[in-house]
């Protein structure tokens, strides 16, 4: 899915070995998701001292706008703010702009750019998403 849908045109960086290492990596949490038969999606992030790194994450293009996408990185966030990192990096193609607007709409920003990132060639997009929150302050009731 990978080598479809992510690193497609580029050399192929993640294979099942680099896959296999962040499952083994007690800092690397790695999510599939399915429907009843096959894996729809998946998704691999990494946690570091004070921000995690989500490194791939791709759905099905028969799964995608029903909330896989959204769902996969919603647990990947809840994780990171259980162990206390409230900053999520990525990198996403430049030419992507379903994946862009996709993170946007996941209240990741746009912190910026990476030149020649992908196989010395494409550049890359960096977005980052603060996972503080805020408490919203209520009118008491009277």
């Amino acid at each position: 899915m990978s080598r479809q849908l992510i690193e497609h045109g580029l050399a192929w960086s993640w294979n099942e070995e680099r896959v296999e290492r962040c499952l083994r990596n007690r800092d690397c949490i790695v999510l599939a998701a399915r429907d009843r038969r096959r894996i729809v999606g998946f998704a691999i992030m990494e946690f570091y001292a004070i921000h995690a790194h989500l490194n791939l994450l791709a759905v099905q293009p028969g799964h995608q706008r029903h909330g896989v996408g959204r769902q996969l990185l919603e647990w990947l966030e809840a994780s990171a703010r259980t162990a206390g990192i409230f900053t999520v990096h990525l990198e996403v193609r430049a030419n992507n702009g379903g994946a862009q607007a996709f993170y946007e709409k996941l209240n990741f920003r746009e912190t910026g750019r990476k030149v020649a990132y992908y196989d010395g060639r494409e550049d890359a997009v960096r977005m980052t998403h603060d996972l503080t929150v805020t408490s919203i302050s209520r009118t008491e009731p009277r």
